[in-house]
């Protein structure tokens, strides 16, 4: 009997943090014995095609600034109808291609409006289909910015026309899905909390052992933590260890140059054993991505985290204060990032004892392929 398809739809914008929690699904998926398509429409990013699943790179969009109002493409240069027109093509010639059962939808219609121009018609042709495909919503724990009344109807009112399944990515021990979008009361019918999504550790190695690993994801948001870090590096009571910078694809090369002249502390731009050092260092700083402080979680590495507060995000701000509420992470304001203050808050983190195990539920990738797969039996092909 041929395994059931999925096709799943992710767009990242300015970080590479959808893309890389959408692949780490992606990979469950396939693990689990479906037969997967991931299409991805932000930016390439090298070593996320992730093993058994077919991967289509869609003509490239991203954000043109934090507002996420605009868009340009893969040049920088900003979209227009016409290009609109090409890439809408191009994502239902995949769906097609795909023949999926499943189709997968990260974030929208909860998120991700400035794609509605290729998403509502991708949605009238999967539910046009004979027989009708299961459509999923694939959101992380928390939203970004509060949604008005009107946008919120807007949602649910999509909500109740297409979508069959809502799976959030998160512990609702942790943070509930109302925290961040009001009327989650009127989908609960829908949803399904999976736990959170975490690529498995490394296991084994001495790469970073006893380091102060300093990260920010893929680096576009990221310059100033590095820079106050490496300030606060001769302020703290770790200046005599190793400190390791990880600055991401995505900081501007004068940036990075500029970092890797500083001396005493090694400067790359991403390591493939990230986990590794986090499981090995003796502290983490990082933003509160949603990957990085989850991989920071599973590592139980004690760890400062900065949540991104630029634009109107509040997304990382609620994720760091709730982590903090249950002593995994020591969190300091990016309003209050400081070399003083960050050097304080090392040394507070530095001083505590490692988090204990099982204090949020880390088995979202596997749980949400396993109700993917429960909801395909008894469905037609």
């Amino acid at each position: 009997m041929t395994a059931p398809r999925v096709f799943f739809y992710v767009q990242h914008l300015l970080g590479i943090g959808h893309l890389k929690r959408a692949a780490t699904l992606a990979q469950a998926l396939a693990a689990g014995g479906l037969q997967v398509t991931l299409g991805s429409g932000g930016a390439p990013v090298p070593g996320m095609r992730p093993d058994g699943v077919d991967f289509v790179q869609l003509p490239p969009a991203s954000a043109a600034d934090l507002s996420f109002r605009s868009l340009v493409d893969g040049d920088g240069r900003a979209v227009d109808d016409a290009w609109k027109r090409r890439r809408g093509a191009a994502l239902l010639d995949a769906w097609r291609a795909a023949n999926a059962r499943v189709l997968v939808l990260e974030l929208y219609p909860f998120g991700r409006r400035q794609m509605r121009f290729e998403l509502l018609p991708l949605l009238e042709a999967a539910a046009a289909r004979a027989p009708r495909p299961i459509i999923v919503c694939s959101l992380r724990d928390i939203l970004g910015a509060p949604k008005t009344l009107e946008r919120q109807q807007e949602t649910l009112e999509l909500v109740e026309r297409y979508i069959d399944r809502v799976l959030v990515h998160g512990d609702p021990r942790v943070i509930s899905f109302d925290r961040s979008f009001a009327a989650a009361r009127q989908v609960a019918h829908k949803l399904e909390y999976t736990g959170y999504v975490v690529s498995p550790a490394k296991a084994g190695g001495e790469a970073g052992k006893g380091e102060v690993v300093v990260s920010v994801g893929g680096g576009a948001v990221g310059a100033r933590l590095l820079e106050v870090a490496l300030a606060a590096k001769p302020l703290c009571n770790l200046r005599d260890r190793t400190w390791r910078l990880l600055a991401g694809a995505n900081l501007p090369s004068e940036a990075f140059q500029g970092l890797a002249r500083a001396n005493g502390v090694q400067v790359e731009r991403a390591r493939a054993d990230f986990t590794t050092l986090l499981a090995n260092c003796e502290l983490s700083i990082s933003q509160a991505g949603y990957n990085t402080l989850l991989e920071t979680v599973q590592a139980r590495a004690r760890a400062v985290v900065v949540p991104f507060a630029g634009g109107n995000e509040t997304e990382q701000t609620l994720r760091a204060r709730c982590f903090a509420e249950r002593g995994l992470v020591e969190m300091l304001e990016e309003s209050m990032l400081t070399p003083a203050a960050l050097a304080a808050a090392i040394d507070r983190a530095a001083g505590r004892p490692k988090p204990g195990p099982g204090v949020v539920d880390l088995d979202g990738a596997r749980k949400s392929a396993e109700l993917i797969a429960q909801w395909t039996v008894g469905r037609a092909a």
